[in-house]
């Protein structure tokens, strides 16, 4: 029997998985930028990835509508955006503690990612493919499944060992590798005052060629890395659908054919501006950075270029650390050091584009700021 300490629901203690490229330091420069968009009630955002700056912007009173290609993304957003506490909190308080005091149960999981691989120590391995095993079987509707999945990729995520990329594992276990898992209640919000969430799981521009919104918000991938080769786990927890793997990481054969057209560098301007012109929104707010394939004089001729060439940007830059596995070093499958730290920080622009007015003075400023608004984000560091 799992200990009382287990049983007990926690709830607002959330923490996202670790996930490079989160905006969560940008979050209250992209608030202001939304803010600026006067009268906005409506944000598309069309990368949502761990649906941060969604939640932030579902708790601000907007109406979300988010969309990501990934599945486990789509789930995140789905719990984060479209779920809504008063219609689900108190059944995910009952499943969390349910799920909890299920014992493990070997299986897909377990000889994946524990035993062929080591990203987790069996005993959690064993638990997540029970956990897993006994969301299929209760059928649950959607909504209520996404917080239950979030849950479990976040209970996985406190007990992993990995740099914060699924890339590969690391060569000695993580001392927090060796907790035991425990879900959690996540963050949901209440409905945001200007109506309900959506999400869809869609390529980019066809997403924003179905939306229309007061503002939207992009975040496309800035280099060759593919987000689902990085959180291939979470893919396959999500759609739970045990596929045939390769390499060291046991990655999904797919990640081999679900390419996008933004990790290709070839491609990446063409695609960025198609998808802009496809954009259903009088604001667009897009995050980069600047080692990214876009370099900013570039992103903001391109910009500026909307509307037959009456947009008007206003670009906000931030200085950052970059993501821990850049500041530890670069290691190979098995988790061996083969390379050396290149730098330490980069530069993160926010872009905003409308065919009005500038941003106005005070949210410019906003980008040298060190004394940035609170707003409600979700717990935890990346």
């Amino acid at each position: 029997m799992v200990g009382r300490a287990r049983r007990e629901c926690k709830v607002g203690v959330s923490f996202v998985i670790k996930y490079i490229g989160s905006k969560r330091m940008l979050i209250p420069v992209i608030m202001e930028a939304v803010k600026q968009a006067t009268q906005a009630k409506t944000v598309i955002d069309l990368f949502s990835g761990t649906a941060r700056v969604g939640h932030a912007l579902k708790a601000a009173g907007y109406q979300v509508f988010s969309n990501d290609c990934n599945a486990y993304a789509a789930t995140l957003a789905r719990c984060y955006v479209q779920a809504d506490a008063e219609d689900l909190l108190d059944d995910a308080k009952k499943l969390v503690r349910e799920f909890n005091d299920i014992k493990g149960q070997a299986g897909y999981f377990t000889e994946t990612f524990c035993v062929r691989s080591r990203f987790f120590q069996p005993k959690n391995g064993e638990r997540i493919d029970a956990i897993r095993e006994a969301m299929v079987a209760k059928g649950l509707e959607p909504e209520l499944e996404a917080v239950m999945l979030v849950s479990l990729m976040e209970a996985a995520d406190r007990v992993d060992s990995t740099t914060g990329l699924q890339m590969a594992y690391l060569k000695t276990w993580a001392a927090r590798s060796y907790k035991d898992l425990e879900l959690r209640i996540p963050e949901v919000l209440p409905r945001a005052a200007h109506g309900k969430g959506r999400v869809t799981c869609l390529d980019a521009l066809e997403a924003a060629q179905r939306s229309e919104a007061d503002v939207a918000y992009l975040d496309p991938p800035y280099n060759q890395h593919s987000y689902l080769g990085n959180y291939h786990i979470w893919e396959s927890l999500v759609r739970w659908d045990k596929p045939e793997v390769y390499g060291v990481a046991c990655k999904r054969v797919d990640v081999r054919q679900r390419q996008s057209i933004f990790n290709s560098r070839p491609q990446f301007a063409g695609a960025l501006r198609q998808l802009l012109e496809a954009v259903r929104a009088p604001v667009i707010v897009v995050s980069f950075n600047n080692e990214g394939y876009i370099q900013r004089e570039a992103m903001e001729a391109m910009l500026s270029g909307l509307w037959e060439g009456q947009g008007k940007v206003t670009t906000l830059e931030n200085d950052f650390k970059r993501y821990v596995g850049a500041q530890i070093g670069i290691h190979n499958l098995k988790g061996e050091k083969v390379g050396k730290i290149s730098h330490l920080r980069n530069k993160e622009y926010v872009y905003i584009v409308s065919r009005g007015q500038p941003l106005a003075e005070d949210a410019q400023r906003l980008g040298a700021d060190q004394k940035r608004p609170k707003v409600p984000l979700l717990g935890g560091e990346e």
